[in-house]
């Protein structure tokens, strides 16, 4: 079964769901919100401004209320922009995209709020604002040609369009790992090489002249993708599973079956990708550091054992939320519960004695056309 038809975020607002598990997300978009903000007003300072739609594509939107918290970020900048260059302030539309799995009934439900509060806070100067879904993979056409003005995507674009060929001796690994043959890094990265391209190739076609595109994903401090800050998440769920083989809870062959469709690029590895599109310049990267699994990401000697407990919990429940639907279309249903109940402790054993942390890096690109300009920020944790 195709990718696409299996993969998605745990639906609905329970405690396992993405939209009660997603801080670290809202904390990553908070982190670009000053980049959009740098890049918007160099566009204005070079007057490229758009006609009376300024429209927004979020991909892969997921669910919960950071779904709306970058439309919220981009039209209060876009705003504040218009009025100190005198311009009538336009009109907004926000087209949400995932895939077919993904729950846009409780994005529809948070609809209504956002609305109120966009009138509430914008008042006489409020400016129409339409939100619309658009299902399907971003590693295919969503959108016509230079129809958009901005396109943002937050922690998806690491998600591969399928899983790689040729990892059939990978073991009992479920991602790149210590012990994984060369051939298995090298199917990965080029996977990623090949989906990254193609990203670019078609998001070219949709922005229009000037347009602006906001990506964030993770990313690794080492050339070598086997280092600890790229598998750290895919390690608890390893030795989980691995403990349900001795229980004799999971086959082995399951295991030797099933790899990860995900990828952490290195920034040289970006960069080379972005200098082989020709109309795309890179202009700066900037690096910042962000902790994992502590509450507001302080550190570690702060907390209690009932708090590291807690952590835990919060990271085996992140995982189950943006993993679940893989490891059900491929094992079951039945080991569920008690594979994630293995992972929240085995978290909580590795935040007792460990700071980890996610690299971010922040490249920015121009691509040029004709004799237009389109500036492209890539966030890259």
């Amino acid at each position: 079964m195709p990718l696409a038809d299996i993969l998605h975020m745990n639906i609905g607002d329970g405690d396992s769901s993405y939209a009660n598990n997603s801080l670290f997300t809202k904390i990553e978009i908070q982190k670009a919100a000053p980049f959009i903000m740098r890049t918007i007003r160099s566009m204005a300072n070079h007057d490229v401004f758009f006609d009376h739609c300024f429209r927004i594509a979020d991909l892969g939107c997921s669910s919960g209320k950071n779904t709306l918290l970058i439309a919220s970020n981009v039209i209060n900048t876009i705003e504040e922009v218009y009025q100190e260059n005198n311009r009538k302030i336009p009109q907004f539309e926000v087209c949400l995209n995932d895939l077919f799995g993904n729950d846009f009934y409780n994005v529809f439900k948070l609809l209504p709020d956002f609305y109120k509060t966009l009138r509430k806070d914008k008042g006489d100067k409020f400016s129409p604002c339409f939100v619309s879904a658009v299902p399907g993979s971003f590693y295919g056409r969503l959108f016509p040609d230079k129809s958009l003005h901005l396109v943002h995507s937050c922690y998806s674009i690491h998600w591969l369009s399928k899983v790689c060929h040729g990892l059939e001796n990978n073991k009992l690994n479920i991602y790149i790992a210590k012990t994984s043959p060369l051939n298995v890094l090298q199917a990965y990265g080029n996977q990623f090489h090949t989906d990254f391209t193609k990203f670019l190739q078609l998001r070219f076609e949709e922005l229009v002249c000037g347009g602006c595109m906001v990506l964030t994903l993770r990313s690794r401090s080492s050339l070598d993708p086997t280092g600890d800050d790229s598998n750290s998440f895919w390690d608890l769920l390893t030795i989980s599973l691995l403990e349900m083989l001795k229980e004799g809870l999971v086959q082995e062959s399951d295991i030797i079956s099933f790899n990860i469709p995900f990828y952490f690029p290195h920034e040289d590895e970006l960069r080379d990708i972005i200098q082989a599109e020709g109309p795309f310049s890179l202009d700066n990267i900037d690096v910042f550091e962000l902790n994992w699994g502590q509450d507001d990401y302080t550190y570690m000697n702060e907390y209690t054992h009932e708090s590291n407990h807690n952590q835990g919990k919060n990271t085996s429940n992140l995982i189950r939320a943006i993993t679940e639907s893989l490891f059900t279309s491929h094992f079951g249903n039945s080991i569920i519960d008690e594979l994630f109940k293995k992972c929240e402790k085995n978290a909580t054993e590795h935040l007792a004695t460990n700071i980890t942390r996610h690299l971010s890096v922040v490249v920015s690109l121009t691509k040029k056309m004709n004799d237009s300009v389109v500036h492209i920020i890539l966030l890259v944790p």
